[in-house]
């Protein structure tokens, strides 16, 4: 995933102090009446290139709570098929290193989208910019929470089928290695538990049951 603003450009990594508790003034009041929620106020806590942190207090049946939550524009997941007729399909895969998890990762590509960019149109360009293919058919496969108990990111998974190589366009901070694994592999992969990246998890297993399903 790129480290991008909205518009794509590099920027800084933090706001000065100064700048954070400016915009920690900025309040939302949203309510949700069907579900017995009102946001009775949103404080700005952090601002970076991917993502912002609210301090959110909420009013769920008479009782008020706080809670800290991640808002983040979304990120479109790519299951990238080279041959989807092929008994055992190659898949592609990149193993890149990833500091919060503090280990390489094997990972299906994946990006955040930027401000108002539709889904597809970003899936593209993300499996174009990390690993340089293109694809002749797309299909949504399923979208879902990363993490609700704090972060407010969908992912939406797509299904790239009948891939044409290309030139990578890798961010400057991403150091990506592409690979082509058969899917048998990593099915076997995840059943002894040597892929931890939930994306990736999420999208071979729903794919592997999808195909049994049509085969019956």
């Amino acid at each position: 995933m790129a480290n991008r603003t909205a518009s794509g450009k590099k920027v800084k990594r933090a706001k000065t102090k100064k700048a954070a508790k400016q915009k920690s003034r900025t309040k939302r009041t949203r309510a949700k009446p069907s579900l017995g929620i009102e946001l009775v106020s949103s404080t700005l806590s952090y601002e970076g290139p991917l993502f912002r942190v609210y301090t959110d207090e909420i009013s769920e049946n008479g009782k008020t709570f706080f809670r800290d939550v991640v808002r983040h524009n979304g990120s479109a997941v790519i299951l990238a098929i080279d041959d989807p007729s092929k008994k055992d399909p190659l898949v592609v895969i990149e193993r890149q290193y990833r500091h919060a998890a503090t280990q390489y990762l094997l990972e299906v590509p994946a990006g955040k989208l930027e401000q108002g960019e539709d889904m597809l149109d970003g899936a593209k360009r993300e499996l174009l910019e990390e690993t340089g293919f293109t694809a002749k058919r797309w299909s949504r496969l399923v979208r879902y929470f990363a993490s609700p108990g704090f972060l407010g990111e969908w992912m939406q998974v797509f299904l790239a089928e009948g891939l044409t190589p290309g030139t990578a366009k890798p961010e400057d901070d991403e150091s990506i290695e592409v690979q082509m694994i058969a899917l048998s592999k990593l099915l076997h992969m995840s059943d002894k538990g040597e892929i931890h990246d939930g994306k990736t998890l999420i999208s071979l297993l729903l794919y592997d049951r999808l195909r049994h399903s049509e085969k019956n």
